[in-house]
C-alpha cells in the first residue's frame, strides 16, 4: 500500500474507487496469507492491515477462501504472462530457454512472496485452490511445449513432458535459490539453469535438420 492510498484508507468513513478498494484490499490480503498462511490468517487482521472495517471487507469479499482465490488468480496469471512474454521475446531458442527461467527467478523474488502462495499454499486439499495451481504448471508448460513441437520433429506429446520438465526446473530450483538467501546472484543462478536447461533441450534436432539448436 502507498502512502497516499494509506492516508486515504485510514479515516473509517472514507471511499475509495471500487477497484482502488479492491486492490488496497489484496494487498493488506496478500501480506496477511504470506505470514501466516491460510489457516492461520483471519479477517479481522486483513482488515486492520487494510484499515477499513470488516463489513467494508466482506463487502468485495463474501469470505476468506474468495479472497485467497482471487490472489491466487492474480497471482497465477502474472506467472502464465511471464512465460508467454518470456517466449515471445525472441526467436533465438538458446534464449528462448534463458528468458524463460529468468522469469521463474524474476517471479520468485519479486512478488512480494505471493510465489508461496502459487507453490507453498497450505490449502492444497482445496479444489479451487488445487485447480488453480495445476493451471500454472499446465499453461506454462503448454506455452513452452508448443515452442518446442514447432521447432522439432517430437510429437505434442513428447513435446509437453519436455517442456513440463523445464517447467519443473525452472520452479523449484529458483525457489531453492531464494530459500539460500543471496549466497548467489539471481542472475548468475538463473544462467546455471538455463546452461543445464539448454544443453539438454539443444540436443533435438530442429525440423528438418540432423543437427543441434
Amino acid at each position: 500500500m502507498t502512502a497516499i492510498e494509506d492516508t486515504e484508507a485510514r479515516p473509517r468513513g472514507t471511499r475509495l474507487p471500487r477497484r482502488a478498494r479492491r486492490n488496497q484490499l489484496l494487498g493488506a490480503a496478500q501480506e496477511v496469507f504470506v505470514a501466516q498462511g491460510y489457516h492461520a490468517a483471519a479477517m479481522d487482521d486483513i482488515a486492520e492491515r487494510a484499515g477499513v472495517s470488516k463489513p467494508v471487507l466482506y463487502q468485495h469479499f463474501p469470505g476468506k477462501l474468495d479472497l485467497y482465490l482471487a490472489l491466487l488468480d492474480q497471482h497465477c496469471d502474472a506467472l502464465i504472462q511471464a512465460v508467454r512474454r518470456a517466449l515471445a521475446s525472441t526467436t533465438d531458442n538458446k534464449q528462448r530457454v534463458a528468458a524463460t527461467i529468468s522469469a521463474y527467478f524474476t517471479y520468485v523474488e519479486d512478488e512480494g512472496g505471493a510465489f508461496r502462495l502459487v507453490f507453498e499454499s497450505d490449502l492444497t486439499n482445496e479444489p479451487a485452490v488445487r485447480e488453480r495451481v495445476d493451471r500454472v504448471s499446465q499453461e506454462c508448460a503448454e506455452a513452452v511445449s508448443q515452442v518446442i513441437a514447432e521447432d522439432t520433429d517430437l510429437s505434442a506429446e513428447e513435446s509437453m513432458l519436455l517442456a513440463v520438465g523445464l517447467c519443473g526446473m525452472a520452479q523449484i530450483t529458483a525457489r531453492y535459490w531464494l530459500s539460500r538467501e543471496g549466497k548467489l546472484p539471481r542472475d548468475a543462478a538463473a544462467r546455471l539453469v538455463s546452461g543445464l536447461s539448454w544443453r539438454g533441450i539443444a540436443g533435438f534436432p530442429l525440423h528438418g535438420t540432423e543437427g543441434h539448436h
